[in-house]
Order: structure tokens, then C-alpha cells, then sequence
């Protein structure tokens, strides 16, 4: 245990000098100021801007300003010039160390560990005389009206001492000069009196020249001024010229314009009264064939009324006598019909019993007596169905056949008129009206009727005349009623209820 504890001091121990040492000894240089490192190499080592590593008790660490350092340069006393002229000079100088390592190692030799306030101060008196130097080689002129060329002068005279001390001139400027008896305000004044002479001078000549200058304008102003007018005046007669010329024209075309102007009203007046002529002549051309059309519809209209009139008397006359000979006819053909089925029922009868002699003698008498009989029976009741019918058909035979014809003709009118559904709409021109439209559809009507006498020879006009006339002449007061076909849906069916064909009622 004591072992281990010993060897762990054993090697802390160590680490812990050695990152002493480091810490203790661990530099950082500004950007402004050159570190020098001196004691275990032969060269320095210089830090500028940045970090690095003393060795404490064997190694130095000297430092050195690099900034701009700012020198005043007066001449304390009067110092004279080329042309023997005391004067006094004030002037500024900006200085550094020189970054270079020559430069920082002559720098360190004669400024190490000083502060800027002290490098200026030793740097003050060498200026100085550098600058005493040049102001003896130049005239008071040259150093009042070029002091660009005398601050480099004094720079570069200054530059030879400094470089031998590591220092950079980086500017120096001139800030004030004075002399000890005024002769540069003397100066000042002679030019001050040429530059006024020269100006009143100047001034004179410019007046002289503005005089001449405004005499020549004015001169030139009068005479674009005449020309000016006589341009004027001469513009303004040909304008009163042209206005003339252009008011003749304009009376003459006016003139034509009010002629073409009256020959055109005359000529639309007499349009105007013409067509209000012909208009009259229509109108009362209109007016006549109106009269005229009047006249001929309540003629059309009388005739109508005495031919409707007529015709339905001859028509009643008609039909009553059609009605007599239907009637007739009807009864004849009953009876005919009646002795027919008659004779038809003795010739079964007779066949019947022949049959049955027949059968008798060829041995099968039960049978064929049986067959004979009830073929006879079958006869006798065929007989008496025909007796009753024909009686039926002559007691009904007018209402029944007025009842057929009457559950036709619906029909009949149905698709006479069914093309008509079919047709969105009807334009009817001259006489055409619902009224004519119903009786075109009656009159197709009619033509069926008419057709069905022609092919089976029944007179349906007849028939229904010669019943109500028969009727009528009777004197019976009954009513018939012809039960026609059952009102049918758009589907063709029969409603809910409804009944078949019913026989004639009286």
C-alpha cells in the first residue's frame, strides 16, 4: 500500500512541476508590442501577436512598444535660413519601430522596456537637429510656399539617424512657421497689394468688356428687333390677304351649298308628297278590297246558313225514307233467314233420322239409336238456338246493329284524328280555325261511313235514321242507349270496374 502510494508521488510530482513551470512560464504578446524571449539560445526569440513558452529563473522576457508614436519638433530658438532670415518651425512627426527583425533588434539595443512617452522624448532632440539642418539649406520663400518638399526633406535627412536606431518615419508635416522681424507678414501684405491691383485691374477690364459686351448686344437686340417686326407686319398682311381669299372661297362654296342645299329639299319635298299620295291611293285601295271581302264573307255566310238549312232538311227527308226501306229490307231478310235455318233444321232431322235407320239395319240399333238420337237432340236444340236468334235478330237487329256501328266509330274518329297529336303546331291561314279543323276531322268521319255502305252494303246514315224516324213516327217515348266501348288508358287497357260490350237497352 505504501509502495503504490509512493510511486503515484513519483510521477505526480513530476507532472505537477513540470505543468508549473509551463503555466508560470506562458507568455502572450499583443499585436502592439514584440516580446523578446533571451537566456538559453544564442538568438532571441521575439513574439509579436501571438503566445509562447519562458523557461522561469533560465530565460528573460523583455518587452518592446511597436505602436505609432507621435513626436513634436520645435525648434527651441531661431534658426536661420539660406538668406539668413531667423525663423521658427513647429512641426509633427509619426514614428514606430521598424517591424523587421533588423529593425527590432537595433530597436531593443537603444528602447527595450521603455514606454512610448520615453521613446518619443529620446527621439525629440535628433529630429530636431535633422530638422535644423534642412531649414538652413532653404530661403524663407521655398519654406513658406513649398513646405510639402521641405517635411520630405527633413524626412529624408531624419531617416539616415533613425534607421541606425531601428526607428520608421511614417509622416511628418510642417504645422507653423514665424520669422523674429515679420517678413512673412510683410510678404503676405506685398502680395496681398499685387493680388488687389491685380484685381481692380482685372476688375476694370471686365467692366470694359461687360460695357461692350451689353453695347453690341443691345445693338444686335434693336436690329432683331426691327427684323422682327417687319417680319411681323409682313406675316400679319399675308394673313390678311389669305383670310380675304379664304372668305371668297368660303362665300362661293356657301353659296353652291345653299343652292345644293334648296334643290335637295325641293326634290325630298316632292318625294315626301308623292309617297304620301301613293300611301292615300293604297289605303283607299285597301279600304275597297276590305269593303269588298266584308261583303263576300256575310254572303259566303248567308249562303251557308239557307244551303245548312236545306241540307238538313233533305237530309231528314232522307233518311226518314232510307229508314222505311232499311226497315224492310231488314224484315225480309229476317223471314228469309228464318225459313233458311228452318229448312236447314227439317234436312238435319231428316239426316238424323236416316242415319239412324241406317244404323239399325246394319245391326247396331242400340248404338246408333242412342247416336241418332242425340244427333237428333243436337239438331232439334240448333234449330231452336237458330229460331231464337233470328227471333233475337229481328226483335234487336236495329239496336244491335246500331250498337257495332257505334263502338266503330270512336275508333274510326281515334285514327282519323291520331296524326294530329303527332303535330307540335298548326299554322291555318285564310278561312282556317278550330272550327274548320273539327269539321275536316268529322267529314274523315263521314268518309268511312260512307266506305263501309259501299263495301258491305249497310247504310249506317240509314239505319240510324230509319230507326229514330221509325221512332218518331211510332210516337214512343223511349230512349236508347248504345253502350260504346270502355274508355281506355294510354296503355290500351280497360280501367279498374270496367265493362265489356252490353247489348242494346230500350
Amino acid at each position: 500500500m505504501l509502495e503504490n502510494i509512493l510511486t503515484a508521488l513519483y510521477i505526480i510530482v513530476p507532472v505537477a512541476v513540470v505543468l508549473i513551470v509551463i503555466l508560470s512560464g506562458y507568455v502572450k504578446a499583443p499585436p502592439d508590442q514584440a516580446y523578446i524571449i533571451s537566456g538559453l539560445k544564442k538568438e532571441s526569440k521575439v513574439l509579436i501577436g501571438r503566445a509562447g513558452i519562458r523557461v522561469p529563473i533560465f530565460e528573460r522576457l523583455d518587452k518592446l512598444y511597436l505602436g505609432q508614436m507621435t513626436v513634436d519638433i520645435k525648434t527651441e530658438q531661431s534658426v536661420p535660413t539660406s538668406d539668413f532670415i531667423n525663423v521658427n518651425v513647429d512641426a509633427v512627426a509619426k514614428v514606430r519601430i521598424s517591424p523587421l527583425a533588423d529593425g527590432i533588434k537595433l530597436a531593443a539595443k537603444n528602447f527595450l522596456n521603455k514606454r512610448p512617452e520615453e521613446i518619443t522624448r529620446d527621439l525629440q532632440d535628433s529630429l530636431q537637429g535633422n530638422m535644423r539642418e534642412i531649414i538652413g539649406t532653404l530661403s524663407l520663400k521655398e519654406i513658406n510656399t513649398d513646405r510639402d518638399s521641405f517635411s520630405d526633406q527633413v524626412m529624408q535627412k531624419a531617416s539616415k539617424d533613425m534607421d541606425k536606431l531601428g526607428i520608421e518615419i511614417l509622416s511628418c508635416n510642417i504645422q507653423n512657421v514665424t520669422d523674429e522681424n515679420g517678413l512673412i507678414k510683410d510678404l503676405g501684405a506685398d502680395n496681398t497689394s499685387l493680388i488687389k491691383k491685380n484685381a481692380a485691374i482685372a476688375k476694370a477690364q471686365a467692366d470694359r468688356d461687360i460695357a461692350i459686351a451689353q453695347a453690341q448686344a443691345e445693338r444686335e437686340s434693336n436690329e432683331a428687333r426691327v427684323q422682327a417686326d417687319t417680319q411681323i407686319a409682313q406675316k400679319q398682311t399675308e394673313l390678311e390677304i389669305r383670310r380675304a381669299e379664304l372668305k371668297i372661297l368660303a362665300d362661293g362654296k356657301k353659296a353652291e351649298a345653299d343652292a345644293a342645299y334648296e334643290i335637295q329639299s325641293q326634290e325630298q319635298r316632292k318625294s315626301i308628297e308623292t309617297a304620301t299620295v301613293n300611301a292615300e291611293i293604297a289605303k283607299t285601295q285597301r279600304q275597297a278590297e276590305l269593303k269588298q271581302v266584308e261583303v263576300e264573307v256575310q254572303k259566303q255566310t248567308l249562303e251557308a246558313e239557307i244551303r245548312a238549312k236545306a241540307d238538313a232538311e233533305r237530309y231528314r227527308q232522307q233518311q226518314e225514307a232510307e229508314a222505311v226501306l232499311f226497315k224492310r229490307q231488314k224484315d225480309a231478310e229476317a223471314a228469309r233467314y228464318e225459313q233458311e235455318q228452318r229448312a236447314e233444321a227439317e234436312r238435319k232431322i231428316a239426316e238424323a233420322q236416316k242415319y239412324a235407320k241406317e244404323q239399325e239395319a246394319e245391326g247396331i240399333a242400340a248404338v246408333g239409336k242412342a247416336e241418332a238420337e242425340a244427333i237428333r237432340a243436337r239438331a232439334l236444340a240448333e234449330a231452336e238456338g237458330i229460331d231464337k236468334k233470328a227471333e233475337a235478330m229481328k226483335k234487336y237487329g236495329e239496336a244491335a246493329v246500331i250498337e257495332m256501328v257505334m263502338q266503330a266509330l270512336p275508333e274510326i274518329a281515334k285514327h282519323v284524328a291520331e296524326p294530329l297529336s303527332r303535330v307540335d303546331k298548326i299554322t291555318m291561314y285564310g278561312e282556317g280555325n278550330s272550327a274548320k279543323l273539327l269539321e275536316d276531322i268529322i267529314t274523315g268521319t263521314s268518309q268511312v261511313t260512307e266506305g263501309i255502305t259501299q263495301s258491305m252494303g249497310i247504310d249506317v246514315k240509314s239505319l240510324v235514321a230509319g230507326m229514330l224516324g221509325g221512332r218518331l213516327a211510332g210516337g214512343e217515348d223511349k230512349t236508347i242507349i248504345i253502350q260504346g266501348p270502355a274508355p281506355t288508358d294510354q296503355a290500351g287497357s280497360a280501367p279498374a270496374g270496367g265493362e265489356g260490350d252490353r247489348p242494346p237497352e230500350q
